[in-house]
């Protein structure tokens, strides 16, 4: 897990300034009316760190939780669009702190538990925690416009 958390925490350190550094309008721009906004994406990026830190913490002392969430509907719900952009790059900063924290006091043991994020497979938290940062990677590359990084 040691490699994971250190990643995420050089993914933190290397972006939040970047993030920062945008201006408003160009995280205000919809590429189209039924696509996300750059600010939305990073929107996602919170409901995805939130729903993580819940798979994190209940696969801890629950055997094999199914833990999805609906994305479309929490970026509506939370209305990304109409946040302070100083409040959403904060927000996402320290929630992805948080994970650190939690992946950090994680037993070995307890990072070969099981979790399932919706209809897949079952999923070891090891796993989770590296697939995060590649979901973080891929849609921090959309915000800033760097080379797209794939994910499935």
């Amino acid at each position: 897990m040691q490699p994971t958390i250190l990643n995420l925490e050089k993914i933190i350190h290397n972006y939040v300034r970047r993030l920062s550094s945008l201006p408003e309008a160009v995280y205000l721009a919809k590429p189209h009316p039924d696509k996300w906004s750059k600010k939305e994406i990073l929107g996602h990026l919170v409901d995805s760190a939130q729903n993580n830190i819940r798979r994190f913490i209940v696969a801890q002392y629950e055997d094999g939780p199914s833990i999805s969430y609906a994305q479309d509907a929490w970026v509506v719900c939370s209305n990304y669009q109409a946040y302070p952009i100083e409040d959403l790059v904060a927000l996402w900063t320290l929630l992805n702190r948080h994970v650190v924290i939690i992946l950090r006091q994680m037993s070995p043991a307890a990072a070969q538990r099981m979790c399932s994020m919706g209809s897949g497979q079952p999923q070891r938290l090891e796993w989770v925690a590296a697939d995060y940062c590649n979901h973080l990677l891929h849609h921090l590359h959309q915000i800033l416009d760097l080379e797209p990084i794939a994910y499935p």
